[in-house]
């Protein structure tokens, strides 16, 4: 059994309250020095922590970029640990954007690590790569539905480098003729179908949005990867993270024309368009940014 409501069923309810609007907590160096914080793992926690302060009450969903803490070891860690711990009592959803992928026992304990009950790390998503299969990251997906918490699994991201990997077709299998992004698409929507439709344990009655999500950047050309918005969009939806508005160039008054059917089950993340602000205008930015994207709703 779930020891809590679905992360779909939340992420429902955080976009009801506050909007799609999720808040990127990216300290990269040249922020800490326009923030006046140092670069390290001090730095780390004051800047996180600001952005905690500034988005509660306005936004439902923060994303901290775990490469930046990650680049102070251990101390780094420390600093991330505290910030999650004050977005968890400031009641946000946290999504770790770690990009995790791996198989076997060891993506399994990586999603012990940011998902079990108490530990430091726990949030209530994480970004993860399937192009080892998408039966490589079942038990993350297990996991995921026990505990209540989601999972965005990396499908078509908008770093050049990506197109011609994620655009290949599949040669075999269930989902032969598809490109690589649409064939996780399709996995991934029938993962939340057969849990929507209680064909496993965790889920007796069909949801609306399932937990298990993809990442599909704002900035991409989706016709080239042959990705079909309106099933994303099919009862139970697939909850989509989209990188790319603000500073990486897509305008919140494009949501529904880039996404479409699926743009109400979007979450629009931005993080320098908003960071940029620094510490006496973040907040500002962030009710800005977010009334922006309210307004874009269908």
């Amino acid at each position: 059994m779930r020891s809590q409501a679905s992360f779909g069923d939340r992420l429902v309810e955080a976009f009801d309250r506050f909007g799609q609007l999720c808040v990127g907590i990216d300290p990269h160096p040249y922020l800490l020095q326009r923030w006046d914080l140092p670069d390290d793992a001090s730095g780390l926690r004051q800047f996180g922590l600001r952005v905690i302060d500034a988005a509660a009450g306005q936004v439902g969903i923060v994303k901290p970029q775990i490469a930046f803490f990650e680049r102070h070891g251990s101390a780094g860690y420390a600093a991330l640990e505290s910030i999650l711990d004050s977005a968890r009592q400031a009641g946000l959803l946290v999504i770790a954007d770690a990009k995790r992928g791996d198989l076997g026992t060891s993506v399994e304990a990586y999603a012990q690590a940011w998902f079990a009950a108490g530990s430091p790390l726990e949030v209530d998503a994480l970004t993860i790569s399937a192009y080892m299969g998408l039966g490589s990251i079942e038990a993350p997906m297990t996991l995921a539905e026990k505990l209540g918490k989601g999972l965005f699994v990396l499908a078509a991201t908008s770093n050049p480098e990506a197109l011609s990997l994620q655009t290949a077709r599949i040669s075999s299998g269930l989902h032969a003729g598809q490109s690589v992004a649409s064939s996780i698409v399709s996995g991934v929507g029938e993962w939340n179908f057969s849990v929507g439709a209680g064909s496993v344990e965790f889920a007796p009655t069909l949801r609306p949005v399932g937990s298990i999500g993809l990442v599909l950047g704002a900035t991409v050309d989706f016709t080239a990867f042959g990705l079909d918005l309106s099933s994303i969009a099919s009862a139970p939806s697939s909850p989509v993270l989209a990188p790319g508005f603000g500073h990486q160039g897509a305008q919140f008054a494009d949501l529904h024309r880039l996404y479409g059917p699926a743009a109400p089950v979007t979450i629009v993340a931005a993080s320098r368009s908003i960071l940029n602000a620094g510490p006496d205008g973040i907040s500002d930015a962030i009710r800005m940014q977010a009334s922006e994207v309210f307004s874009c709703r269908a």
